[in-house]
């Protein structure tokens, strides 16, 4: 049954409280909303007038750190490349020496001509400090020590190889183990034990670690260590048994036992 309102009708109390409430709800809204809008407006002042206060600093730093980043750019382009290529160029010379010395002729005079110079070029020695920080002048201390290594210039081999830094896992573990060599040369087993174990480990390949495992292995024995010298032939025989240092392991492993 449809129920009309009267003429003169007046709401409950209970009505007339509910739209008092709405009302007052509506109210804080809206002053709510002007109160954050007064608080950003307030908030893009203050940041209007520090950027106009610390314009000059603001700019300043933004053009230091445009100026380092083209520096450091117009750098690589203008200096390190012209830079990298002069070394290689000059490593040419010292670098034929150093191959027909590895061959066998005049060895000793020739690694001399690759640490020294020759025909107007630098030698090993002299690239690896005018270039140092260069790839060439890297790899100038390699060169500079094995040929070192050599001529049984021992301090100065393990001088220049511990300067040599090669993410080449082979030339890596080559420079380790040549470390090694030297240290036996000199002496001093303890150190060439610890640089052959490095090098064996310094990346697992069927080339460089048996050969250097076999080296610590014998190195071990040689110091009367022959639980650790057991361990690497072992190791040998039971992971690089197609290797040329797997065929006399036999032996070894029973002078270790």
């Amino acid at each position: 049954m449809a129920t009309y309102n009267k003429r003169g009708y007046k709401p409950t109390k209970e009505k007339e409280g509910k739209e008092v409430t709405e009302n007052i709800n509506v109210l804080e809204k809206n002053s709510t909303t002007a109160g954050v809008f007064s608080t950003l407006d307030e908030t893009a002042s203050k940041t209007e007038d520090f950027v106009a206060k610390n314009q000059k600093i603001i700019i300043g730093f933004v053009a230091a750190v445009a100026l380092v980043t083209i520096g450091y750019l117009a750098y690589e382009k203008f200096v390190a490349a012209p830079k990298q290529d002069e070394a290689a160029n000059e490593m040419f010379v010292a670098q034929q020496n150093f191959q027909k010395a590895t061959d066998g002729v005049a060895s000793d005079s020739l690694y001399k001509l690759s640490l020294n110079g020759s025909e107007g070029k630098f030698g090993f020695i002299k690239i690896a400090d005018e270039y140092s920080g260069t790839d060439a002048g890297n790899l100038a201390n390699y060169y500079a020590g094995i040929a070192y290594l050599n001529t049984g210039k021992y301090t100065e081999a393990i001088d220049y190889l511990g300067k040599f830094k090669s993410e080449d896992v082979v030339l890596n573990a080559l420079s380790k183990g040549a470390i090694g060599d030297a240290y036996s040369q000199n002496n001093q087993p303890k150190e060439a034990l610890e640089n052959y174990v490095k090098a064996a480990e310094a990346n697992k390949n069927d080339f460089t670690t048996p050969r250097f495992l076999l080296k610590a292995g014998k190195m071990a024995l040689l110091t009367g260590n022959k639980e650790d010298a057991l361990k690497y032939f072992t190791d040998i025989k039971d992971n690089f048994e197609n290797s040329p240092e797997a065929a006399s392991v036999d032996v070894l492993i029973g002078l270790a036992q």
